[in-house]
């Protein structure tokens, strides 16, 4: 009975584990746990120093059609790794909706990628949250590495300026009032600069 338990609470540790808390450096990659940069939960890419991305493409959550992250460039997008079963998404999520809402007219577009979750699941997650933004569905974290920055943890929002670059990583959950503020810094950059 005690090494059922046992058993169990290592097993429930672990899981929870593979879910960013907020505030700790500590992200999961490959297995292994590595530390973010700096140890660093906020990371700002100066326009000078952004790179650009990998292709990011897939299935949508809801299986109707694919979405390549190429069709969005001009525009600035707010890419958010998340799990039905990670804790922090579930507040996140109506959050990131809100902002979503906010900022569409200003040419803001909100891509979420599904990582490591039950399809159903998830979509029944996007459902009762009423997300209106699209989700690739990505089971095996193809698209983490073509995002080009330390990813591993969810949840992890990105967001990327007009030329697809990162210009603000979030490796832990995010705030609607700190999400809006970082979007909309990012929205009046020069785009002549950018």
């Amino acid at each position: 009975m005690k090494a059922a338990l046992v058993a169990a609470l290592c097993g429930a540790l672990i899981l929870l584990s593979g879910c960013s808390t907020g505030d700790d450096a500590v992200v999961q990659g490959q297995g292994n746990q590595i530390v973010a940069p700096g140890g660093q939960t906020v990371i700002h890419y100066p326009i000078g120093e952004r790179k650009q991305i990998g292709t990011v493409s897939g299935e949508l959550l809801d299986g109707t059609s694919t979405l390549n992250l190429d069709s969005y460039k001009g525009q600035v997008v707010v890419v958010n790794v998340w799990a039905s079963w990670c804790p922090p998404c579930r507040k996140e999520a109506t959050e990131l909706e809100a902002v979503y809402q906010e900022t569409k007219e200003r040419g803001v577009a909100f891509v979420g990628i599904n990582f490591r979750d039950n399809r159903s699941a998830a979509k029944d997650f996007a459902a009762d949250r009423r997300l209106t933004y699209p989700s690739i569905y990505d089971y095996g974290g193809r698209n983490l590495k073509a995002l080009g920055v330390p990813v591993g943890a969810v949840p992890t929002t990105v967001i990327l300026d007009r030329k697809l670059r990162p210009a603000v990583v979030y490796l832990k959950s995010v705030s609607e009032a700190e999400l809006r503020d970082a979007v909309l810094a990012v929205v009046a950059e020069d785009p002549a600069a950018a």
